[in-house]
């Protein structure tokens, strides 16, 4: 990653990168940022996704860099607020960092590190929650799999697949027959 990008997200822009005097550390939401981020190398990561993990990275040396974080204001606030809606209601959509940066007037890492703060999880993985929701109401319904993929704004259904497997430890398919059964 370029540093010019770590540097943004840490609030930091053109200024040098936070130092961090042990290179070894054992962190894991740092360890995490970077195995979601390097988790399917055959694809780009999405927008969100990418910004999410540039986020934790910077989080992360800030964290060993000893730099000091600001507190949630007001306005901070009201953007997640705005951000979380506009979520809610563009779940199925491919939303893009840009489009929460307008909804939000917020940059994406400020947002990024705000989101978390406030609401415990990152904008990409908001989204993908509020995608898996629809998937399990469209499947209760009666959709095939790749129905509720396509109609909960999933790729495909291997994206979907992976996301649901990773949320909720079983694949769609048996989600599907353990709610017949109940």
């Amino acid at each position: 990653m370029p540093p010019d990008l770590i540097g943004a997200a840490c609030g930091r822009e053109g200024k040098s990168l936070p130092f961090v005097a042990d290179p070894v550390v054992s962190d894991p939401s740092l360890r995490q940022a970077l195995a979601e981020l390097l988790e399917d190398l055959a694809q780009a990561p999405q927008d969100l996704l990418l910004d999410d993990a540039l986020m934790r990275i910077a989080a992360g040396l800030q964290r060993h860099g000893a730099l000091s974080t600001t507190p949630v204001g007001v306005l901070a606030q009201r953007a997640v607020a705005r951000s979380k809606d506009y979520l809610d209601a563009h779940a199925t959509d491919d939303v893009s960092s840009a489009d929460l940066e307008d909804v939000a007037g917020l940059n994406r890492y400020e947002l990024a590190r705000q989101f978390r703060r406030l609401l415990g999880t990152s904008p990409h993985r908001y989204l993908v929650m509020r995608r898996l929701d629809r998937a399990r109401r469209e499947m209760a319904g009666g959709a095939s799999l790749a129905e509720s993929a396509a109609a909960s704004g999933f790729s495909d259904q291997a994206h979907f697949t992976r996301h649901f497997k990773k949320t909720y430890g079983m694949t769609p398919g048996h989600w599907m027959a353990l709610s017949r059964v109940a």
